[in-house]
């Protein structure tokens, strides 16, 4: 055969390999949909340009946030006492000083006890409330087209997830919310029996302050700090040795104290309108208010801020953790992919 013909030919060899690369590839991302289907749409399990199915984005996301709850615990436990400590057990204000030292008592009285409070119901909750979240989050995502969320799937995430994600954060408060009288959990089947007397009403105390602290955190936590991170690792590639798990450090650590400051006073909120009685009457939006506002008259500023230094360290452990676990597993997904020749011709590489 001549040379000329020969390059002629060879354009269109490539078409052909190209061609019949991609079916093989449908073909296989056919095969394992077909394992799960009946849970969702085919499209749901096939793998795309980032190098992830949607699924397997959800799992990751989802096995991130679990290594996160397990990590944090003991702080989360700690800030929420810190905040409840507000009030001494005859309901009077106290300082922020004698609250922390009330808290410190407390898991000098019972360190594994109190560090471990509330994980159970935390962890139950990474499928009660990550999956709604998550699947708000990355369901916009997916309908809209985009490669990574972005702040309109925050805001939808947010308010569509906030009633499946309250009464975790309801039942992980009350087991907390006696501790210093009791120096133990509540037991959940004690707070499920008070909740039935009203019909699991008081489940849903805290909602409202829940959306805006959701928010705040799907905007700065699951979009600003992945971004931020990229931005980061990027400059500190080109002047320094140091790799993602750094960047992620130190992009959370600048978005913790912001997150902090926008979100503490809802925190504080929730802390009031979650932990008093379930028997009791419970508190409103503008009651718990007005005892902040009171708080403040009395501490300044420092009342209204209160468990801020904890909850800043909260975030940078909680965030670093989530991040690290999450593209830890996304990591691991696209190996797997990759080794199956499941990667599509569209793959970015990233």
């Amino acid at each position: 055969m001549s040379d000329r013909k020969r390059a002629k030919r060879e354009p269109r060899t490539r078409i052909y390999a190209k061609f019949a690369k991609d079916q093989v590839l449908n073909a296989s991302s056919r095969a394992r949909a077909k394992t799960m289907s009946f849970l969702m749409e085919d499209s749901y399990y096939q793998v795309k340009a980032n190098g992830l199915s949607p699924f397997q984005n959800m799992c990751a996301y989802l096995g991130g946030s679990a290594i996160q709850t397990v990590g944090d615990n003991p702080v989360t436990a700690y800030r929420q006492m810190v905040q409840q400590f507000a009030k001494d057990v005859n309901g009077n204000l106290v300082t922020p000083a004698e609250a922390g030292r009330a808290a410190n008592q407390v898991f000098r009285d019972a360190p594994i006890t109190a560090s471990l409070s509330g994980l159970w119901p935390r962890l139950i909750g990474v499928l009660f409330k990550r999956v709604p979240k998550f699947g708000l989050l990355l369901g916009y995502t997916y309908v809209t087209g985009d490669n990574e969320p972005g702040y309109w799937a925050a805001l939808v995430a947010s308010i569509g997830s906030a009633p499946f994600i309250n009464p975790v954060r309801m039942i992980e408060k009350q087991q907390r919310a006696f501790f210093k009288q009791t120096g133990k959990e509540k037991p959940l089947m004690e707070i499920f029996s008070e909740a039935s007397s009203k019909y699991f009403l008081p489940l849903f105390r805290g909602t409202i302050p829940l959306m805006g602290h959701s928010l705040a955190s799907a905007v700065l936590g699951l979009v600003g700090q992945p971004r931020l991170q990229k931005y980061v690792q990027k400059e500190m590639k080109a002047k320094t040795a140091l790799g993602s798990s750094a960047a992620n450090l130190v992009a959370s650590a600048v978005v913790s104290p912001i997150y902090v400051i926008v979100t503490n006073p809802l925190s504080r909120l929730e802390v009031i309108m979650q932990t008093n009685s379930i028997k009791g009457k419970s508190i409103t939006v503008l009651e718990a208010c007005g005892e902040i506002a009171q708080d403040m008259t009395k501490n300044g500023l420092s009342g209204v801020f209160r468990g801020q230094t904890t909850g800043i360290a909260k975030a940078i452990v909680s965030l670093t953790l989530f991040h690290e676990g999450r593209l830890f597993l996304a990591r691991q997904f696209k190996e797997r992919n990759k080794r199956n020749n499941w990667m599509p011709a569209d793959y970015k590489g990233q």
